[in-house]
């Protein structure tokens, strides 16, 4: 059985951690093989979004306890390659041209707090766990700090990362890390749901606010408005534009 499972529904692309008797912890089997995966999707023009999601209870609980054991033996450079490998997938999951979304029940701890965080969006059911434990054990959540600070306020971010605790999906919510919050009951359909709406959408239009959204953040204000009206530009010139405005301009 394979550690990552997928599956397309329509445009929709499932990314299912299969490691369920692990609590879909981290190892880097599993980071390989997802991105693997989003390498893969990103060259797949009939996608419009990606989901990854957990099996079992939990969403992922983080590194599992081999992949513990080996960090507190391995060397200074073996650490930095392994640490490098993951923030390679949180990156990469940014630079993907289709949203990634994550679909969150149960736990979601440390770094797979952080692989839900890396994702464009998160759909948390309302018994979903948050949380950044590192500290607790002489740890840091680093490789995430890039996006829980760009997600969150600096004080918010500060909070989270060196106290340690856990906290509720809608608390998550609140904090600007979840997208929306919903029913235990109905999360599959809710989810589904919340993809589908990229089929209904120009999917170029989204590659591109997706990419000028992310490019902003190092930019200046004035860099950033050049890139806007070059996006913008680009974007009248696109089909699904011309069509668009082919068809509002028949309904008119």
């Amino acid at each position: 059985m394979s550690d990552l499972e997928k599956k397309e529904s329509g445009a929709v692309l499932m990314l299912t951690l299969n490691r369920p008797e692990k609590r879909n912890a981290l190892n880097a089997e599993l980071v390989a093989a997802l991105k693997l995966e989003l390498r893969m999707a990103d060259g797949n023009d009939s996608l419009r979004a990606i989901v990854i999601r957990g099996a079992g209870k939990d969403f992922c609980s983080g590194a599992d306890l081999e992949s513990l054991r080996q960090i507190s033996e391995n060397s200074y450079e073996e650490n930095l390659e392994d640490a490098r490998s993951l923030g390679e997938l949180f990156a990469m999951i940014r630079r993907v041209k289709i949203p990634v979304i994550a679909a969150v029940h149960g736990r979601a701890l440390a770094g797979g707090c952080g692989l839900a965080t890396a994702c464009d969006l998160v759909v948390a059911t309302e018994s979903a766990r948050f949380g950044y434990p590192e500290v607790k054990i002489g740890f840091v959540p680093a490789i995430v700090m890039a996006f829980l600070r760009r997600n969150t306020s600096e004080k918010r971010a500060f909070e989270i990362a060196t106290q340690g605790f856990e906290f509720t999906a809608s608390e998550a919510e609140r904090l600007g890390l979840v997208n929306h919050v919903v029913s235990d009951d109905t999360f599959e359909e809710e989810v589904a749901r919340y993809a589908a709406v990229y089929e209904s959408v120009s999917r170029s239009a989204v590659i591109m606010s997706k990419k000028l959204l992310y490019e902003i953040d190092s930019l200046s204000f004035d860099d950033a408005i050049e890139a806007g009206s070059k996006a913008n530009a680009e974007a009248r010139m696109s089909d699904d534009c011309k069509k668009g405005i082919g068809r509002f301009l028949e309904k008119k």
